[in-house]
């Protein structure tokens, strides 16, 4: 297969059969300097327009490697600024399938400006339309901010590759000792993609992704016919909650969950699942991992980590834009103890703070586990918004395990074991947080489906208003 038809192959095998309508087929590059023997050549390394995803219009561009190797010059460019255009003025998601070496350097500040005219496009249309990145063959550079500025990236895992800097120009390092542009090393470290695979099963999950996602920042279509029972019990999710992925498929109709970042920092798990058919953004607190089979493959501490944080932030904002409304599955007692967590912590828990108190859509807090001192308040708390709070019966909720608070307590005396006892009973426990109002129902876990449900649906026409400004600065 050519380079050619892996462009357009790409788009086909993307889109519903048949239904992708190309825009600028005649365009051409406008420069021939340097001798450039192809200038000229029809689409300038770039297959545009728009098609449909299960019935849901999209816009799509290919760049075509066949083509001075997909390189952005000016009327490449030009093609993709158009199709953002347009999908701003029709509210729909625009997908990238990236494959090019970069800039055009026979065009120099053309191929700058040209750019720069696309990252202006991403920014005008973050939270207005959903942007969507598949990377398949070179993404270096400013290439990668490009891919960066889009909401979801996507990667193909043997052939792609994704950097600022080629591996062998980072200082002490090299390809063989740290390949940081391959897809392994973006998912799991870097954070900058949130699947990878195969070229098939990267297009199979921007369909999946695509089918979740409402086409723009005003559509109320992520909805869908629910024919889910929608009083399932959910039997043994206390058991399958230490890890929020198994728990939130659980509660999803029939099943469906489409993790995000799911390699990067996961002791935070995020994602999409479907609630009575309305497409709902989950957030949780990681304690194990579980693989395929349900075997225990991981465990991690029930505290914030800087990258836990930074991810679940991302995730509450794009929600909010998006008008996706938010539940979490919290179980945090504190925060990491190490040298990168003081340095970074501070900021990335005020990122999320702000995120949370910042967002407008429904927002419902599902105590499972421990719910502890500052690092709980962040995590969804009703003190920073969130609109119902669910606890599960054995929930502990407060500054600190009973045991500790005891010892503080009795320090100059007392009988620790009696006091625990009762500061467990009256200051950690669920019921004495519910006696305060700081939480709304305590409920079963098995029933866990139905109540979030119901109170999604309560909250269907919530409005809630903040101070006029022109956007934070946190």
């Amino acid at each position: 297969m050519s380079s050619t038809s892996q462009a357009r192959g790409r788009i086909d095998a993307l889109l519903d059969e048949n239904s992708f309508i190309e825009i600028g087929a005649r365009v051409k590059s406008r420069s021939t300097d340097f001798n450039q023997g192809k200038a000229g050549e029809a689409s300038d390394g770039v297959i545009t327009g728009y098609g449909v995803i299960d019935g849901n219009l999209v816009y799509v561009y290919a760049q075509d490697a066949a083509v001075q190797g997909g390189s952005i010059g000016e009327m490449h460019a030009k093609k993709i600024s158009r199709i953002y255009d347009l999908a701003m003025k029709i509210g729909a998601p625009v997908i990238g399938l990236i494959d090019s070496t970069g800039m055009r350097v026979q065009e120099a500040t053309d191929a700058m400006n040209a750019l720069g005219q696309i990252y202006l496009k991403q920014v005008d249309a973050s939270g207005v339309v959903p942007q969507i990145t598949g990377v398949f063959g070179n993404c270096g550079g400013g290439l990668s901010v490009l891919a960066s500025l889009g909401d979801f990236t996507l990667m193909e895992e043997k052939n792609a590759h994704m950097f600022i800097n080629t591996p062998d120009a980072v200082k002490g390092n090299y390809e063989e000792k740290c390949d940081t542009s391959s897809a392994a090393f973006q998912k799991s470290e870097a954070g900058t993609v949130d699947f990878a695979g195969s070229e098939d099963e990267v297009l199979s999950e921007i369909r999946r992704l695509v089918s979740m996602l409402p086409s723009n920042n005003e559509a109320d279509d992520a909805i869908e016919e629910c024919t889910d029972d929608l009083n399932r019990v959910c039997q043994g999710l206390e058991d399958a909650a230490a890890d929020p992925a198994a728990a939130f498929a659980m509660i999803s109709d029939q099943g469906e969950f489409f993790e995000t970042k799911r390699d990067y920092a996961q002791n935070m798990v995020t994602g999409f699942i479907r609630l009575n058919g309305v497409t709902t953004g989950v957030i949780g607190n990681r304690t194990k991992l579980f693989d395929e089979e349900g075997k225990e493959k991981e465990t991690f501490e029930p505290v914030f980590t800087a990258k836990g944080a930074e991810k679940a932030a991302d995730f509450v904002k794009f929600c909010d834009a998006f008008d996706i409304p938010v539940v979490t599955l919290t179980n945090v007692k504190g925060y990491k103890g190490c040298m990168c967590g003081e340095k970074r912590l501070p900021r990335a828990l005020a990122g999320l703070t702000a995120a949370f108190a910042g967002a407008t859509v429904p927002r419902i807090n599902v105590i499972a586990g421990k719910a502890y001192g500052s690092a709980a308040v962040i995590m969804n708390s009703q003190a920073t918004g969130a609109d119902i709070t669910i606890a599960w019966p054995d929930a502990q909720i407060g500054t600190m395990d009973a045991k500790d608070a005891a010892r503080i307590i009795c320090a100059e005396g007392g009988d620790v074991d009696e006091v625990a006892k009762s500061y467990a009973e009256d200051q950690t426990s669920a019921t004495g947080a519910a006696k305060r109002g700081y939480v709304d129902e305590i409920v079963e876990p098995a029933d866990t489906r139905k109540y979030v449900i119901g109170a999604l649906e309560m909250l269907y026409t919530k409005r809630e208003y903040r101070p006029a400004k022109k956007h934070g600065a946190i």
